[in-house]
């Protein structure tokens, strides 16, 4: 067994199963991928105590951890009770700072008490929220991806995003946004690593750019 071998955890976002890295490739002989998926959380658990508790599957010392947009924000609550080697946050937000008016609107109005049980009826609802674009044409291929359609996970993540408390980006993160992401448009500025025409689903259609890059990223930096 090859001791040098880097751990890569990856974690999708909200609704989303780790089916969304199907593209993504590392060199084996350097790099070993696990996939982490979402668990339906207690209503009432806080986003600490779910950080806290998926902390328990990355069972590899100096790992990487990954996470794309909900699952961005997860990865850095994770990494503050991890010893890790790498934290990569992507197509996801910084701090509470650049939460989109919207959403943030939703936080003053109470408006998101609401909205899950219509999403769960309506994949269109849910994939706007969750990647930022319409499915009509493509409705087959979002049911691969959108998986976690349970209302008391969708009320609890929801909630957890627009009430998220970070107040400045993490040093040890290396932030990565496409500048024509829809769900997280205020993302790109600072410490972060842009992608031109990169959109909330990068990971999926932009793949190729994070297979030419992430080995160099996770063993380098930035």
């Amino acid at each position: 067994m090859n001791q040098d071998i880097i751990h890569v955890y990856l974690m999708p976002g909200m609704a989303a199963s780790s089916r969304i890295f199907e593209f993504i490739s590392l060199p084996e002989d350097e790099f070993e991928i696990h996939y982490l998926d979402w668990e339906v959380p207690d209503p009432e658990e806080t986003l600490s105590s779910y950080a806290k508790k998926m902390c328990g599957k990355i069972t590899h010392p100096k790992s990487v951890l990954l996470g794309v947009s909900f699952g961005g924000i997860l990865v850095q609550e994770m990494s503050k009770y991890l010893d890790l080697k790498r934290l990569l946050v992507v197509s996801s937000i910084k701090s509470k700072h650049e939460l989109p008016k919207r959403l943030a609107l939703l936080r003053v109005t109470g408006a998101y008490k609401i909205l899950p049980t219509r999403w769960v009826k309506n994949l269109e609802h849910l994939a706007q929220f969750s990647f930022g674009e319409t499915v009509s044409k493509r409705i087959e291929l979002y049911k691969k991806y959108l998986t976690m359609d349970d209302p008391v996970y969708l009320d609890w993540a929801i909630k957890e995003i627009i009430f998220w408390d970070q107040e400045e980006p993490l040093n040890n993160a290396i932030y990565i946004h496409g500048d024509k992401d829809l769900i997280f448009p205020h993302s790109c500025e600072g410490n972060c690593i842009v992608i031109k025409g990169g959109t909330h689903i990068m990971v999926i259609n932009r793949a190729r750019w994070f297979n030419e890059n992430l080995p160099r990223l996770i063993k380098e930096g930035k």
